[in-house]
């Protein structure tokens, strides 16, 4: 593990530990080359998890938790890493040292925090997590559990311009949720997921930042719809 080094595009939010990781940081091998933090696109698990490791590490955290995300909008609270990872697209957490983290390759991850509330969330905001609603689910659960000034943070996720999508897909989106509508540069119908969460989180009444760039448009970043076989990047949050 000494030669894997995780460099995070800072995610801004104040009185915590967090932000993105790019590809750099480590070797990988073939279609997985770079810093590859997921556990279930083929990659050698022993080498994913000396990159969890190192990631763990990177935010000072005692210990990392990383579920098995499926698309929904289920948020489960976590008090540590006992038990296994939970089955869920969105964690929150008021325990010091557990960090929470999302994997992705073009979804978006988004980071939240209330560090004065001592509450971290993560959520796994893809095209069906964003119409299941759950970036409203996190933030509602977040505040449930003693959030009051929640500030949020996207990472890195497909642009609108890159996501180009069949038309009745996009028209059902849209139907959900109206800012996501978007176009191609090429002029075909296309979902633009991170306008879909900013538009989610300010209706909530939460401010937040980026999104990253595009990762599609970039090769420091996997993505998925570009490659296909591919690895995977994280957000990730701790409260120290």
């Amino acid at each position: 593990m000494s030669d894997v080094h995780v460099p995070l595009l800072d995610a801004g939010l104040p009185g915590v530990r967090g932000g993105f990781t790019t590809r750099a940081g480590a070797r990988g091998e073939g279609p997985y080359a770079g810093l590859n933090l997921g556990d279930h696109v083929g990659d050698d698990p022993a080498r994913v998890a000396a990159h969890r490791a190192a990631l763990r590490e990177a935010v000072g955290a005692a210990e990392l938790v990383v579920p098995v995300q499926v698309h929904g909008a289920d948020v489960v609270e976590v008090d540590g890493a006992a038990g296994g990872p939970p089955r869920a697209d969105a964690l929150l957490t008021r325990r010091r040292g557990t960090a929470l983290a999302v994997v992705v390759a073009d979804c978006v991850p988004v980071l939240l925090a209330d560090a004065d509330a001592g509450v971290v969330a993560v959520a796994h905001a893809g095209r069906p997590g964003l119409v299941a609603g759950v970036v409203p689910a996190v933030v509602a659960a977040a505040r449930a559990a003693g959030a009051r000034r929640l500030t949020a943070a996207l990472g890195p996720a497909v642009c609108g311009r890159c996501y180009e999508v069949p038309a009745a897909m996009a028209d059902a989106v849209a139907d959900a949720v109206p800012a996501a509508r978007a176009t191609t540069r090429w002029g075909t119908p296309a979902v633009d997921v991170p306008a879909g969460v900013l538009a989610q989180l300010a209706a909530a009444g939460v401010p937040a930042s980026g999104p990253g760039p595009c990762t599609l448009e970039h090769p420091d970043l996997f993505s998925y719809r570009r490659d296909g076989v591919t690895g995977r990047s994280a957000g990730v949050v701790v409260l120290p």
